[in-house]
């Protein structure tokens, strides 16, 4: 079991888990400046409203935010150009404070990350932001249904043998923290995309500087 020491103010603490399932982008990793870039370009290209697509797009994957505001435009050939743009934009993608001391006190049977992006995405964010691949990374490639479906994350504990309901996840955006309840597990929020108000977890937290992480029986 891990026990997470949270910082004061956060709510009741510790907390006691088998495993610790982060997302990626907003959580681990600040992609924001690429990921918003990437969509601003591809809103004026179309004549679309950026900040109505924003509102929806964190967390979930490329094909469902189109869907979700522009279903017609949900094609191929749109798909395949969000993808080269976003492999292509690695400026400003940086560790969230305190992510890779964080990280490389877990255990690495004990921990995932559960992200909307594809796997060569996901490597080249976590890589461009200093941190560590984990063992278990479930990206879209391997999903049938992205976020808010509970699919990714019940996939991430099955991988490291965990009951779902002792897991705590670490999520920045909505979408991802209704997959993590669906799920059954526990949140802690992160506020780095969106205030505390917008995000429904019982614990918020600001960044990783505060954390301790401790194995214990």
């Amino acid at each position: 079991m891990l026990a997470i020491d949270l910082p004061a103010g956060s709510g009741r603490r510790p907390l006691l888990c088998e495993a610790v399932l982060f997302d990626m982008d907003g959580t681990l990793v600040d992609s924001r400046a690429c990921v918003e870039h990437v969509w601003r370009s591809w809103c004026a290209r179309h004549r679309l409203d950026s900040e109505r697509l924003l509102k929806v797009s964190h967390g979930r994957q490329n094909h469902d935010t189109i869907r979700i505001v522009a279903p017609h435009l949900d094609t191929t050939e749109e798909i395949a150009t969000l993808v080269h743009a976003e492999e292509s934009c690695r400026d400003g993608i940086v560790a969230v404070p305190g992510a890779r001391r964080l990280l490389d006190r877990l255990p690495a049977a004990r921990w995932a990350v559960v992200t909307s992006a594809w796997q060569r995405l996901a490597e080249i964010r976590l890589d461009r932001a200093g941190l560590p691949r984990p063992p278990t990374l479930v990206t879209a490639d391997q999903t049938r249904r992205g976020k808010p479906d509970p699919e990714g994350y019940l996939l991430a504990a099955a991988s490291l043998g965990a009951r779902p309901g002792s897991c705590v996840v670490v999520e920045d955006a909505p979408a991802g923290i209704a997959a993590a309840h669906a799920a059954g597990m526990r949140v802690i929020g992160i506020t780095t995309t969106f205030e505390r108000e917008r995000l429904d977890c019982h614990w918020c937290v600001d960044d990783f500087e505060s954390w301790k992480i401790t194995s214990c029986r």
